[in-house]
């Protein structure tokens, strides 16, 4: 993904960035243990969220262990992780193999290429999610080569993306859960095309939104967009009855997914 899903450390107490800090290793630790030291290469902060919140839901039973690893090659770090870890690092695999194939496609990097070869083997589970997402990379694909500029339309099909990835189960919880991942993946999209934005000028590279960047009003028109993605789906995540970690989510989705853009 994109590194934007990140919480604000200064917010955190000590203990609470332990416990994130717990999960992001946990994660890593899933991603080496289903999928090797290819998986473990795709780990990013983002995916951590979605395993905070989905443990936080259906409270699962939650294994904590102690281990070295490349990173932290001298001391032991704490590792914590359950069924929706494993269910997250699978999802990790499939977007990124994805966003591999993208990579290729855009700058033909041989390097992408051999490496969305390798997560390919890798992405035998979750057939259906897989097929859903690949139809609506394609859709995403087509918007770019019509170099559409309807921003809500191309930021929506990455909404739907993160929709299919947030719901693991059919049941109650799914419709929060889709709306909570479908305005964070517009949230994403808006941002990640606003970073861009003077370089893919420069590169003469697609970006949805090189028709209003010239506007005068361009900056405040970002700032009301990416907030409304995040009222929505701070409303959604209230109606979650999440205990557990709660303010770690709270810190992430109040705060944290700003820091990347006052940067």
């Amino acid at each position: 993904m994109f590194g934007y899903i990140v919480v604000n450390k200064p917010e955190l107490k000590f203990k609470e960035f332990d416990v994130y800090k717990g999960y992001y290793c946990g994660l890593c630790h899933s991603l080496k243990k289903r999928h090797g030291i290819a998986g473990q290469i795709t780990l990013t902060y983002d995916m951590t969220f979605l395993a905070l919140l989905l443990t936080g839901l259906y409270e699962p039973d939650i294994k904590e262990e102690h281990h070295r690893c490349i990173s932290h090659p001298l001391t032991k770090h704490r590792m914590l992780y359950s069924e929706y870890t494993d269910y997250v690092a699978d999802m990790n695999i499939i977007l990124a193999y994805y966003k591999s194939l993208d990579d290729w496609e855009d700058d033909h990097n041989i390097i992408q290429l051999a490496f969305a070869s390798i997560l390919k083997h890798k992405c035998k589970s979750y057939k259906e999610k897989s097929l859903a997402i690949s139809d609506l990379l394609k859709q995403l694909h087509e918007y770019e080569k019509a170099d559409s500029q309807d921003i809500d339309a191309v930021a929506g099909t990455f909404g739907k993306i993160m929709s299919i990835i947030f719901a693991p189960h059919d049941d109650t919880w799914v419709p929060s859960l889709q709306r909570l991942g479908f305005f964070l993946g517009k949230f994403i999209y808006i941002l990640d095309a606003y970073k861009d934005i003077e370089k893919d000028l420069k590169k003469n590279r697609y970006n949805p939104l090189k028709n209003i960047c010239n506007q005068p009003d361009f900056n405040d028109r970002i700032e009301q967009m990416l907030t409304m993605m995040m009222a929505e789906c701070s409303k959604e995540f209230e109606y979650l009855p999440i205990i557990d970690n709660a303010n770690i989510l709270r810190n992430i989705l109040y705060a944290g997914v700003w820091t990347k853009y006052y940067e």
